[in-house]
């Protein structure tokens, strides 16, 4: 199909008409905007349809002469790209989604570049047409005409950091070449974060001085550049830019920043899964939150009291543990998994030393009190729980009583258990992952049903995480032989830690008997909306309270994404944060195992000769993957935990906290895992980036 230049209209680009976006779109009225500002924009024009703008000439001679004036007696190449009312707005990019050809070389080439950006204007919007408008190809739609500019630098420049959400500083991506290059994919380019002066922040990867694509002076005047657009449009831009052979920057292209991550509070806590997501390694539900949650953010509470690790005042007002989106999440600062913001103003403050100073007795008596007093509290929750009759068989007020029992005796649990690994370590004997993986072997070589194997063995338990809903199905046996023990034997904190995990079990059982016995619209609750319920309210339901207003508009939370190893809330979304994750490649903290070397394993498909399982974090179900792994590596996790002791107990190099660790050692590559040090590395060499030409360097879309 031809072009009719009869339906096309020439708009110079440095006519007022031109900075209507509604008549030749946002990417070309900006640029005229820019233009009109003094800033360094190319010359061109716009083809817009006939009659948006009175006495614009049309037909094929004004199409000639705009082409011929443009590309000259030489016929200069051009670059021909879209300019739509739909994109490069305020609430959309649509970046990429409308063609932009490049180097457009005679008036054949011209005529079908044209309309070549035409039809891509007429497949995007029969696809996704404009809310009340006809698909029509030139409904909003121009064409934005240009010089071909050949660029020796080139890339994107945004006037704030859209990744970390900081308006205080400007992020360059630069290629050597045009824009396109950087744009398509094709090229990773070099990143580089600068301040609003110019002062290059960081740059990655890193590069040679002598191989700068920035200098310090193309570095400043791109800031400059950034500054001037945000004061022309009133925000910061996305622009692409490019250095010619003279030296000369251009502008070629400017649209607001659509995609700002959100940015922090300066005084937001540092969050993380840390090690609670040992225990609770998935999404909660309400009142799930309500029964281990909070019980363990109280424990944990009280231990970092006794022990003097933190000011009482900060105890007072923020929870030591909490729930994003229903995972739960620890203050990393408050449990010791970060150090301190200002280590320094730390060290000159008196409070700390004193509140330590005054801790030291107590931490001196509990450490050789604690051994009998977590024997107690294990024989007196062992004796509660054996004299729990069946859920089926209780009254209703008899099963709240044992919940409500539930949520006060697991604080002491889990205080008891957070002291007991700081001050008397994971102590001599098995874990309970391990003897639940023995038992479940054994239970599995009987032949023994699932019901029966955990009435006979409640130690299995180990392996699973708490959950009203459904029991989540028993792992293999993973090739373990041999007896248990007996749960006499466990650790101190190893006993603590199941009679948490059994305090759990037994109040999941009478909430899902509240759920068969409570009524709703003439039929069972059922335990699925029963846990939309918080504490308080299900006591209300209980007791004939009836059920909050809002109710039936309640639905269960979905499985959310897992949470970053750090990370502060900003307008309640999880922001990484990207310092606390950085550091040397492959840094962790040794968990024991010694040495080991292998290929990198998810846990999934087939399973390389020798294994090395990385995994966001240390989820007791992995304990039957532990047998003939080469390294365990884990981004977030304690050298405490059931997963990282029972790793010791099979020799497994352990290495946890290690940041990024699953999107840096992808399945198939070549890792080494110091369990001594926590050292992690890559033993191959990663594939080289492809290989791009500097041909064509001109604008893209």
């Amino acid at each position: 199909m031809g072009l009719d230049a009869d339906l096309l209209a020439v708009v110079p680009l440095d006519v007022e008409d031109a900075e209507d976006a509604a008549v030749t779109g946002s990417k070309a009225a900006n640029l005229a905007r820019a233009a009109v500002a003094g800033l360094p924009v190319l010359p061109g024009f716009v083809l817009v349809a006939a009659g948006r703008v009175p006495g614009a000439p049309t037909g094929e001679d004004a199409l000639r002469r705009a082409w011929r004036l443009l590309a000259g007696e030489e016929e200069r190449p051009l670059v021909v790209r879209s300019s739509s009312a739909h994109e490069d707005t305020e609430g959309s990019s649509m970046a990429g989604r409308f063609a932009s050809v490049l180097d457009v070389r005679g008036w054949e080439e011209f005529t079908t570049a044209v309309r070549t950006v035409l039809d891509s204007a007429r497949r995007v919007q029969v696809l996704h047409p404009p809310e009340g408008r006809d698909a029509d190809p030139l409904d909003g739609m121009a064409v934005l005409v240009q010089p071909m500019l050949r660029s020796v630098t080139g890339g994107v420049v945004f006037g704030a950091d859209p990744v970390e959400g900081r308006e205080d500083r400007i992020l360059v991506s630069a290629v050597t070449g045009g824009p396109d290059l950087l744009v398509d994919g094709s090229t990773q380019g070099v990143r580089y974060q600068l301040t609003r002066r110019g002062r290059r922040v960081r740059t990655e990867p890193p590069e040679p001085r002598s191989a700068r694509l920035l200098g310090r002076r193309r570095a400043v005047r791109l800031a400059r550049l950034a500054d001037r657009t945000r004061r022309v449009f009133g925000g910061p831009q996305d622009m692409e830019f490019g250095f010619d052979a003279d030296g000369r920057l251009w502008l070629f292209q400017s649209r607001p920043i659509t995609a700002m991550a959100p940015r922090p509070p300066r005084a937001a806590r540092l969050l993380g899964p840390g090690p609670v997501v040992e225990t609770l390694p998935g999404v909660l539900q309400p009142l799930e939150e309500d029964l281990w949650v909070a019980p363990m953010s109280h424990g944990l509470t009280l231990a970092l009291d006794l022990a003097g690790a933190a000011p009482r005042r900060r105890l007072r007002t923020v929870p030591v543990v909490t729930t994003v989106g229903g995972r739960a999440a620890a203050d990393l600062r408050l449990l010791g998994v970060a150090g301190s913001a200002r280590p320094w103003l730390e060290s000159l403050n008196p409070a700390v030393g004193v509140r330590r100073a005054r801790a030291a007795w107590r931490v001196g008596r509990l450490r050789s009190v604690l051994p009998l007093l977590a024997l107690d509290l294990m024989a007196d929750v062992d004796r509660r729980l054996a004299g729990f009759p069946a859920a089926g068989e209780m009254p209703t007020g008899r099963l709240l009583d044992a919940v409500t029992w539930g949520r006060a005796v697991l604080s002491p649990l889990h205080a008891q258990e957070s002291l007991a690994g700081a001050l008397l370590g994971a102590g001599a004997g098995t874990t309970a992952a391990g003897e639940a993986l023995a038992a479940l072997a054994e239970g599995r070589a009987q032949g023994l049903a699932e019901d029966e194997l955990l009435s006979r063995h409640p130690v299995v338990l180990a392996l699973l995480p708490p959950t009203l809903g459904p029991r989540a199905e028993l792992p293999g046996a993973g090739g373990v032989t041999g007896v248990p023990r007996g749960v006499a034997a466990l650790p101190v904190r190893e006993g603590l830690r199941l009679r948490i995990r059994w305090v759990q079990e037994m109040q999941a059982e009478m909430v899902r008997e509240l759920g068969a016995r409570l009524r709703v619209d003439g039929g069972a609750l059922g335990v699925s909306r029963l846990a939309l319920l918080r504490w308080d309210e299900l006591n209300r339901v209980a007791d004939g309270g009836g059920f909050p207003p809002d109710f039936a508009e309640r639905l269960p939370r979905s499985d959310a994404p897992a949470l970053p190893a750090a990370f502060r809330l900003a307008d309640g979304r999880p922001v990484a944060d990207l310092r606390a994750g950085r550091g040397r490649a492959g840094e962790g903290q040794g968990a024991g195992g010694g040495f080991g070397a292998g290929t990198v394993w998810d846990g999934r498909g087939d399973r390389p000769r020798r294994p090395v399982l990385v995994v966001p974090a240390l989820d007791p179900a992995l304990a039957p993957l532990l047998p003939g792994l080469a390294g365990l590596v884990a981004e977030t996790g304690s050298v405490l935990s059931h997963l990282a002791v029972l790793a010791r107990e099979y020799g497994v190099p352990t290495a946890v906290g290690v940041p990024g660790a699953v999107d840096r050692f992808p399945p198939g590559s070549e890792l080494s895992v110091d369990g001594g040090t926590g050292a992690v590395e890559r033993t191959d060499r990663p594939a080289p980036p492809p290989r791009s030409s500097a041909g064509k360097n001109g604008a893209a879309a």
